[in-house]
């Protein structure tokens, strides 16, 4: 069973392509990534680490666009099958809900996602440091920006598509002023998108048993509720002697207890290996910020940044990861 979110009911058809034959991983890629390249608006030198939803039969979504001054901000964008884009050239222009919020220095590896009655945007803002900030829209065409949600230093804020028990729930990495060499994943819940409480230890790097996530991890896509539990996409990072590699895994965690894991696979479902998940502005980097999934068949489309500079896409099917999850769990 999948949660039925209503963007999720409407229907769409899912970008998808099929497992070649002689494929013997659980996720396998487009074979004409990147599906956005560096360059795709005016003054852009990299879009890469976005968020994508269904929207109106179609596509809607906020890609994280560096220009070529090397400021970091989001960008709206739309697509008729979720392959083929058309972003802004410029930033979305956010309506403070108060006249106090303050300013953004930089925004950030965007998510997006439906709850009950608009679409949540959760991204790394820049307010003495990187703290978690929110927005919301109800159309793609006015965005309104809350006030920060939790305060500096904090990166991977992910929240889920429903509320649990009540409340807004939300995954996230405490950080530090830096290029972070360390990091586990929280949760957090708030009855209101404004104050967040009851935060809780989900899980931490593991040194021992699966290196590609023995520096640091964090949340990509919003998790997906199956009947075996929320289905939780992550990245993890190794630290080899020429520095970071990011891949990405799945763990399953509590449906009720979302802090608490049922299942954490051991070995990655992507690292990066192709030249262009290798070689751009952060070198040997996959990281997924947003996934498309059909609740009839169980498809799943992970969007994910490939070296900090494009945008690419991975096919899977969520039976298939669950069971990779279990049969290859840690200890």
């Amino acid at each position: 069973m999948i949660s039925d979110s209503t963007p999720y009911n409407t229907p769409f058809i899912m970008p998808w392509e099929e497992k070649p034959a002689d494929h013997r991983d659980v996720l396998w890629r487009y074979s004409k990534n990147p599906i956005i390249k560096r360059d795709s608006t005016k003054n852009s030198n990299s879009i890469f680490n976005s968020a994508v939803v269904p929207f109106k039969k179609a596509f809607a979504g906020v890609f994280r666009v560096d220009d070529t001054s090397r400021r970091m901000n989001i960008n709206r964008g739309f697509s008729n099958d979720g392959i083929n884009w058309n972003i802004d050239d410029n930033p979305i222009n956010f309506i403070p809900v108060n006249n106090d919020i303050p300013p953004s220095d930089y925004k950030y590896d965007p998510r997006v996602i439906w709850i009950e009655d608009r679409y949540y945007i959760i991204w790394c803002n820049g307010y003495h440091g990187p703290c978690i900030g929110a927005g919301y829209t109800f159309d793609f065409e006015k965005f309104y920006q809350m006030e920060n949600i939790l305060m500096p230093y904090n990166r991977n804020g992910v929240l889920f598509p429903r509320k649990i028990k009540g409340q807004f729930a939300l995954l996230q990495r405490p950080s530090d002023g830096g290029h972070t060499a360390f990091g586990d994943i929280f949760y957090s819940e708030s009855p209101d998108m404004i104050f967040w409480g009851k935060h809780r230890h989900v899980m931490t790097t593991d040194t021992r048993q699966s290196g590609w996530q023995s520096t640091k991890i964090g949340a990509g896509p919003a998790p997906i509720e199956t009947s075996e539990g929320w289905l939780m996409i992550y990245h993890g990072v190794l630290t080899s002697c020429n520095g970071y590699v990011y891949s990405f895994g799945a763990a399953l965690l509590d449906l009720d207890q979302p802090w608490k894991v049922i299942a954490r696979g051991r070995p990655y479902l992507l690292s990066p290996q192709k030249n262009y998940e290798c070689l751009g502005d952060v070198p040997n980097v996959v990281f997924p910020c947003a996934a498309l999934h059909n609740n009839e068949t169980g498809q799943i489309a992970i969007y994910y940044g490939g070296a900090d500079t494009v945008t690419n896409l991975a096919f899977g099917r969520i039976d298939e990861i669950i069971d990779f999850i279990k049969t290859n769990k840690m200890d």
